[in-house]
């Protein structure tokens, strides 16, 4: 009987033995996690790094407003256990497509905590001196991960929500967290510093799309564009009229593409005016390879071009 249960002991110390890799391997899986827009899914990424599998509804070089959910998308969200949007309505399918994947899981919206050019402008007396011409009221400007220091409040509602969904994990996520925040605290400082080496009066861009406000306002640059807020607008002839009035006027150096918008607009601007075409510029997603196709790249990238084209290099 003894000889019976020391055998019966071992066989079920060898079976536990033979069970813990695969218990381990499962613990060890990353989270399937959905961002809606490349930008998202890097900010992901370099906060979950091996912990995290991240899908991008909307990829590089491509435009969200523009962008139709497919039922594949919706099963990728019925999966996830961690969803991440930035919301202020530059995703207006997302709640559609929720709905459509009956989503139960964490979810993130990106901006959530983010001081918007709408709230300060509110806050200032009598809705006064607006620092953007193409600027319009009544739409929300989503693009706010375009300033480095609302960058850092994305990744602490990222940082947040991998905890909340993976709590096994949390310490590597504060840690990873705290080292891209010091990165961004870092490339924001980069940023300041470069463009203040511009004439204040050459600090004035054209582009696409009005996206870049928050880059502007956070940099003391000014932005000019044919398009409004949401890239499905088109401009009419007055406005581009107008535009090009102001070009000659300010003496505007160089316009500059977006990688998410068609040329077509800026390349008639740069035939009528006669300005060059300085660069692209990255807005609402990142490239697909290079510098640009990470977030602080993006931010690098955009800084270094307006900086060239405009400025005095050194």
């Amino acid at each position: 009987m003894r000889r019976y249960m020391a055998g019966l002991v071992g066989m079920i110390v060898m079976i536990g033995v033979m069970a813990s890799p695969t218990q381990a391997q499962e613990e060890a899986k990353p989270i399937p996690v959905v961002a809606s827009f490349s930008v998202l899914a890097d900010m992901i990424e370099q906060i979950g790094g091996d912990h995290v599998e991240v899908t991008s509804l909307v990829g590089p070089d491509s435009d969200s407003h523009a962008y139709s959910p497919s039922p594949r998308d919706a099963r990728r969200i019925k999966q996830a256990q961690l969803v991440v949007f930035n919301g202020l309505q530059l995703e207006g399918w997302m709640a559609r497509l929720l709905e459509a994947g009956d989503y139960g899981g964490v979810k993130v919206i990106a901006s959530q905590g983010v001081a918007t050019r709408e709230d300060i402008e509110v806050e200032q007396e009598g809705h006064a001196a607006h620092a953007h011409d193409d600027h319009h009221h009544g739409d929300a400007d989503p693009h706010a991960w375009l300033d480095a220091q609302r960058g850092k409040q994305y990744v602490i509602n990222i940082r947040d929500g991998l905890i909340e969904a993976d709590p096994a994990h949390a310490a590597d996520y504060r840690k990873q967290a705290d080292a891209y925040l010091a990165e961004l605290e870092t490339l924001d400082q980069e940023i300041h510093r470069l463009i203040e080496t511009i004439p204040e009066n050459q600090r004035l861009v054209v582009t696409n799309h009005d996206a870049f406000g928050y880059f502007g306002d956070a940099y003391g640059i000014r932005f000019l564009s044919p398009l409004g807020i949401n890239t499905a607008a088109a401009p009419s002839a007055r406005v581009m009229a107008q535009l090009i009035d102001t070009l000659r006027e300010q003496g505007v150096k160089a316009l500059f593409h977006e990688n998410i918008t068609n040329p077509s607009l800026i390349d008639q601007l740069a035939e009528e005016s006669g300005l060059p075409i300085a660069g692209t510029l990255y807005s609402g997603a990142l490239a697909r390879e290079g510098e640009a196709s990470h977030y602080s790249g993006m931010l690098r990238h955009n800084t270094r071009v307006i900086h060239e084209a405009l400025g005095n290099t050194e």
